[in-house]
């Protein structure tokens, strides 16, 4: 079978491969879709301590179960899944209390196990047991169902963040997250959303999603600013930075109301420090927090929410690339000129 193997950094090449064995407790998936994640374009360039190299990266997937090892209950041959990417342990006090995003070892999809840039891959008896495997209906695409991953993420931010009906929230950064964002503005019920994104072109691009939200240029516009001149001086119940940038953090805290959230959504990678005036948050009494990836229930939210139309899956699908192709799909990733890049490993 053919997959993109990272061989090094900045090496990715499609090649040959044994086809994977299935144990009496794994199952093999024929992978349909494979998203391109920025958490790829990192790797790809950087690498990350829980990928050894040479890897098979992706971890936004969807595909067809083509064997079960006769172990195994929790699917069969035949079903059509996604597959999510934080896998928890299932043993440890975080993964036995719900909390598995928390997990010292942080098993994943793409990262310890083999990922979806490939033709067939393994869904190891851990995965079967604890991780994020979601039946997709008839009617849902493999390449919408790709996209339950990172909107996972998005719904685990929000919940974390407390965020419920009649509140107001800033997203800071309009790539496909943030653009989830304000489509689950919608559908938790918000009172009022400012949008803000750096580039026009994106700011443009996603006034699709919710065109009643206030849209902010921050190029040309002063985003604290006019979040507390609109706000009467109050801010937002929820500042979340869906762009990883140093200037996103400290407007967030800035624009936060008395005992609002933050939520640094964002992490930030090779940037300097973020330097900021704690009085802030002391005198507001707001709650600083970050969230990262999700847990397999925020996974069949997303599915769900997908299937039940809250969440337009397609509109945020740029591209679509084959396998061999992948180099292609990296680059036009990065070049920031749409939202998701699909690659199919398999017809």
């Amino acid at each position: 079978m053919k997959a993109a193997v990272l061989e090094q950094y900045d090496k990715l090449i499609v090649k040959d491969v044994p086809l994977p064995g299935c144990g009496d407790n794994d199952a093999i998936v024929k992978v349909k879709a494979c998203a391109v994640c920025g958490s790829d374009i990192r790797i790809y360039h950087y690498g990350n301590d829980r990928v050894k190299l040479p890897a098979v990266m992706g971890h936004e997937i969807a595909g067809e179960v083509v064997e079960a090892g006769k172990n195994v209950t929790r699917v069969k041959t035949g079903d059509r899944v996604a597959v999510g990417a934080d896998v928890p342990c299932g043993v440890c006090y975080w993964c036995t209390n719900g909390m598995g995003t928390n997990c010292a070892i942080n098993y994943a999809i793409g990262y310890q196990f083999p990922g979806g840039f490939q033709e067939y891959m393994v869904l190891n008896e851990t995965t079967l047991n604890y991780g994020p495997v979601t039946y997709i209906p008839d009617s849902m695409s493999y390449d919408e169902a790709a996209i339950a991953e990172p909107l996972a993420c998005a719904v685990n931010g929000l919940e974390l963040a407390r965020f419920s009906i009649g509140k107001s929230m800033c997203i800071i950064g309009l790539g496909p997250i943030g653009c989830m964002m304000l489509e689950l503005s919608r559908v938790y019920g918000a009172s009022l959303v400012f949008a803000a994104q750096r580039s026009k072109k994106r700011l443009e691009m996603a006034k699709s999603f919710l065109p009643d939200a206030r849209f902010i240029s921050t190029e040309e516009e002063d985003l604290v600013q006019i979040v507390m001149d609109e706000t009467g001086g109050e801010g937002v119940d929820l500042a979340i930075t869906t762009a990883g940038s140093v200037k996103a953090h400290a407007d967030a805290i800035a624009m936060v109301r008395h005992r609002g959230f933050v939520n640094l959504f964002g992490g930030l990678k090779n940037q300097p420090a973020l330097e900021l005036d704690s009085n802030l948050i002391h005198y507001k009494e707001c709650f600083v927090m970050g969230s990262h990836g999700s847990l397999p229930r925020h996974h069949k939210i997303a599915v769900d929410s997908i299937h039940k139309g809250y969440i337009h899956a397609k509109k945020y699908i740029s591209k679509i690339f084959p396998l061999s192709d992948i180099q292609a799909a990296f680059d036009y990733h990065e070049s920031r000129q749409g939202f998701k890049v699909i690659v199919r490993p398999s017809t």
